[in-house]
Parts: structure tokens; C-alpha cells; sequence
């Protein structure tokens, strides 16, 4: 049978380069989003904005309007559980994971990442779809030299919530390779946006901030653009490669701190002299995110180049004086 297509116009969040214009791209598509919370619900609102069929999945029912909201299907799955799986309204051409492990311990950790994947995996197997998109973090790299890192860099982080999220890496990357399973990984930096950004809420709060060294760097990409990046993936990724998410400028802490105190005419915020009674789950690192692959290769451009500019806009609707 011969397929239908139509141009996918550009979208703000993800705006490609010439080469990318009028590009054809398969017509509207069947999208299952796993854990549709934060960042699922703007991918939601994304691809539904594009024209695809878009089914919002969350673990259990009662957010259904915000679901609706986004121009998703509210449907109910546990990749903890995966008889929720098979009772889908499957088949669906792209598959993309957003589950967190709701601030859960190691154990929620691997439930939730690792036998998640697996679950998936199996799930899938008996219809595959065209393309299954797994949201990693960038914490995976344990650089903490300030170095440059990209998906070549080894991946070998420090804590054991670290670990479990290479091994659900590598456990996607080995069905791949050796299954054909169409898994594409996304790394993502520090999420920020709505109501996220937790250097940003202690300074409004007037709390001292910061962890560690104040040199360290911070990688960081607005909501919008973790949302538009997965949308590119899906349309022009690659089954079996690892793609970096963050915006275009690390930061250092102190260089974000004051960035913010100018912004609000406040004085330098204080300095947290807090030891941690715990280790952080995902490490304290200090490195440089690159996203060159996602720019060059995929063609995806951020609405939000900086943390100033996605701050900004925060700033504003704060209002505050």
C-alpha cells in the first residue's frame, strides 16, 4: 500500500534549519506517552498540536482533565506492572517514555527504570512500534572536572541511582543492537519551567543556595524544549542512539545565583552551609553538556537557547517587585 504524507510545519520549541524545511514525514501517528506528567503532558500538547493521535498514560486515574487539556487520551499503565501494559488501546507507532521515580529511593529506582524497561521491551515485542523514545538524564556522566561531555563521553556516574540508569540504558541499547527494538535515548540536563528549578525557587524563597563548589557547572533546558526535543527524536532520530538534551550555555552556580540577583535587585544570595546528611541520588558532577548531536543531526533548535531567556519568562510571571 502505498503511504500518505504530508509536511509537518515548524514548531516553536523545535524549529529545524533549512535543510530540514519541507522535509516529508509520515502522516499522523498513533503516540503513546508512559508516564504523561511534567514534561509528558507538553509533548502531549506538542504532538497533538501537530496532528497525531495522542494517548496520555499515567499510573493511576484522576488527572484525566489535564490530560484532555493537553489534547491527549487519559489511559491508565504502571511500566512497574506490566499487565497494565497489555490492556492498551495498542498498536501504537511511537512509543515515548517520560516516567519518573516520583523523588522514590534505589529500590523505586530500578523498579521504575531498569525492570521498567524490561517490561516495556517484552510488551512491545509482538508490535513493535516505528520508534520508542526513553527519556535518560545527563547525570549518567560522573565527570567532575568541569570537562566537555558528549555521547561519547563514558558514561560511569559516581552513585548507585546513577548506575541503574545506565544499566536501563544498556539494556535498551543491547534490544537494538541484537532485537532491532527501536529504542532512541534521550539524556536530559536539569529540567526547569512552571514551578520546576529548585536553585531558582530557594533564591525567591530567600534560602541559601547552592551544593558544593560555586564554580561548579549547571546544564540546564526549559520544559518546552526537553518536550520539543523528544518530538524530533521521534520524526528524525535514529534507532539505537543516544542523544543529549540541554541548551546552549552551561552555567556556573555562582554565575546563575548573581544572574538572578541582578535580575530582582537583591543582594547575592547566601550560601548554603548545609552538609548533606545523604548522598544526592544523582551526584554532585561538574561538566559541560554538549547537545550538538540533537542540533546538528536531528536539526532541533531550543526556544530557549540559555537560562536566561526561559528564566526570564518566569521572572515575569512571578510578578514580583
Amino acid at each position: 500500500m502505498r503511504k500518505s504524507y504530508r509536511i509537518i510545519p515548524r514548531h516553536p520549541t523545535c524549529q529545524l534549519p533549512n535543510r530540514f524545511e519541507g522535509q516529508h514525514v509520515p502522516s499522523p501517528r498513533r503516540v503513546l506517552i508512559l508516564g504523561c506528567g511534567y514534561v509528558g503532558l507538553e509533548l502531549g500538547r506538542q504532538l497533538a498540536a501537530a496532528g497525531h493521535r495522542v494517548f496520555g498514560a499515567r499510573r493511576s486515574a484522576g488527572d484525566d482533565d489535564r490530560v484532555r487539556a493537553a489534547g491527549c487520551l487519559p489511559v491508565v499503565a504502571d511500566v512497574t506492572q506490566p499487565q497494565t501494559l497489555s490492556t492498551l488501546p495498542g498498536r501504537f507507532d511511537w512509543v515515548v517514555n517520560t516516567v519518573s521515580s516520583s523523588r522514590g529511593g534505589l529500590d523505586e529506582y530500578r523498579a521504575v527504570y531498569l525492570e521498567g524497561s524490561v517490561n516495556v521491551i517484552r510488551w512491545l515485542s509482538g508490535a513493535p512500534p516505528e520508534a520508542y523514545v526513553y527519556t535518560s538524564s545527563t547525570s549518567v556522566y560522573g565527570q567532575t572536572d568541569g570537562s566537555w561531555v558528549d555521547e561519547s563521553s563514558p558514561a560511569e556516574p559516581a552513585t548507585d541511582t546513577g548506575r541503574i540508569l545506565v544499566e536501563a540504558e544498556q539494556v535498551l541499547l543491547r534490544a537494538a543492537q541484537e532485537r532491532g527494538f527501536p529504542a532512541r535515548l534521550l539524556r536530559v540536563a536539569g529540567i526547569y519551567g512552571p514551578g520546576r528549578g529548585h536553585l531558582f525557587q530557594q533564591f525567591i524563597r530567600g534560602e541559601p543556595c547552592g551544593t558544593g563548589d560555586p564554580r561548579r557547572w549547571l546544564n540546564m533546558i526549559h520544559r518546552d524544549d526537553v518536550a520539543g526535543a523528544l518530538k524530533a527524536v521521534l520524526e528524525y532520530g535514529t534507532n539505537g542512539a543516544i542523544y543529549n538534551a540541554a541548551d546552549n550555555e552551561p552555567v556556573t552556580q555562582a554565575a546563575f545565583l548573581d544572574w538572578l540577583a541582578q535580575q530582582l535587585g537583591r543582594p547575592a544570595a547566601p550560601v548554603s552551609t548545609i552538609t548533606p546528611t545523604r548522598p544526592r541520588k544523582r551526584g554532585l558532577t561538574n561538566k559541560r553538556v554538549s547537545a550538538r548531536r540533537l542540533r546538528e543531526e536531528i536539526g532541533w533548535v531550543p526556544r530557549y537557547p540559555t537560562f536566561r531567556e526561559g528564566y526570564a519568562e518566569e521572572l515575569a510571571a512571578l510578578r514580583l517587585p
